[in-house]
């Protein structure tokens, strides 16, 4: 049965319409004038927390500093799942080429030519994607890996607060993010590839 094409746009132009202007309401931190503009130094430190660039420092400094197999396995990988969340997020940006909110302003940490598109929200999947690994990857107390999940979701709330992205570009930013890690795991790189790659560094 094939729905009646004017309904479905109906449906899809509703749709549309309600997630900017859920988006529009819900972006407090947008501004320092806004509602909710004394937080936004906090939204705009979640934010940086959720950047690519400290994630890449970070796990490649890792992966330097390891002295253990295990450990350089991880950070490795870690650190591909970086790489390859920045690719396949910057080309369904490239290809989708949704525009930021227009309450958005421009201010954001270390942008590249990509970033001024919205969705996905690279953060959000950034987010999914580590907080799944993390939380697979690294023996943690129950206090942290509910501080984790939490982290996660912050990122992804911080992004429409502080009007950077739209609930749909966040929405489906964790989703893509949650299956990456599906992604990772199925190219998972071995311990016996560990030696030749990390000689190329040494």
């Amino acid at each position: 049965m094939r729905l009646n094409p004017s309904i479905v746009g109906i449906a899809l132009s509703s749709l549309l319409a309600m997630d900017l202007w859920l988006s529009k309401r819900l972006g407090v931190c947008a501004c320092e004038d806004s509602s909710w503009g004394s937080i936004r130094p906090l939204m705009k430190l979640i934010e940086i927390s959720g950047h690519g660039i400290p994630w890449l420092a970070g796990a490649a400094y890792c992966l330097y500093k390891s002295d253990s197999a295990a450990g350089q396995e991880v950070m490795l990988n870690l650190l591909m799942a970086l790489v390859l969340d920045l690719i396949l997020v910057g080309i369904v940006k490239a290809v989708v080429r949704r525009r930021r909110p227009a309450h958005n302003r421009m201010d954001m940490f270390a942008t590249f030519s990509v970033d001024r598109y919205s969705f996905p929200s690279g953060h959000a999947t950034r987010a999914a994607m580590c907080a799944r690994f993390v939380l697979a990857h690294l023996v943690l107390a129950a206090p942290l890996r509910v501080l984790t999940l939490l982290w996660a979701v912050l990122v992804g709330f911080s992004r429409v607060l502080l009007g950077r992205h739209n609930v749909t570009d966040v929405a489906f930013g964790f989703g893509m993010g949650y299956f990456q890690y599906n992604l990772v795991e199925a190219l998972w790189m071995s311990p016996a590839a560990l030696p030749g790659l990390m000689g190329q560094f040494a």
